[in-house]
């Protein structure tokens, strides 16, 4: 059986309170977005992204106390998304400037994206740094980014996330 950790399981009953928005505002852009939960159950990050004033990202993250993932390789998203590109990022410490990144290009459709950590690359507001990708033993933040350089209105639908 396949060692796991659930990272996030969302139900009609799940508490947002540890999820945190950070937008483009943060530099002065006018993006928009927010987390809730669906009436089945399934945590909801939607909003639209502005161009305007230098913008062009929303950002949910989620902050934990410390996990040791040594004995884990990827992880695993069960995800609706709506055709457009997502980014997920994790931090192995939270006060790092830079997280590491993995693209995601949703199908419209409910399906399972898996992730292995190590090809995960290292990245700092877009551009990517010359440092090796991840292969740290900790985790202690994950967060899901749109930013495509354009002005669209998004949603995307998550169920899980695991580590295996």
């Amino acid at each position: 059986m396949t060692k796991t950790h659930v990272l996030a399981d969302f139900s009609k009953d799940s508490s947002l309170s540890n999820w945190k928005i950070v937008n483009d505002g943060v530099m002065g852009g006018l993006s928009k977005s927010k987390i809730d939960l669906t009436k089945e159950g399934y945590a909801r990050f939607k909003g639209s992204i502005s161009l305007d004033n230098n913008g062009g990202f929303a950002m949910v993250q989620y902050t934990f106390d410390e996990i040791n993932i040594k004995p884990f390789n990827r992880l695993k998203i069960i995800l609706k998304g709506d055709t457009k590109s997502y980014q997920f990022r994790i931090k192995s410490k939270k006060e790092e400037y830079y997280a590491y990144v993995y693209p995601i290009q949703t199908s419209g459709k409910w399906e399972s994206i898996e992730i292995n950590l190590s090809e995960m690359y290292p990245a700092f507001r877009g551009r990517k740094l010359n440092i090796p990708n991840f292969s740290e033993p900790t985790l202690e933040q994950f967060s899901i980014l749109i930013g495509n350089k354009k002005k669209e209105d998004f949603e995307l639908q998550i169920d899980k996330i695991v580590l295996e």
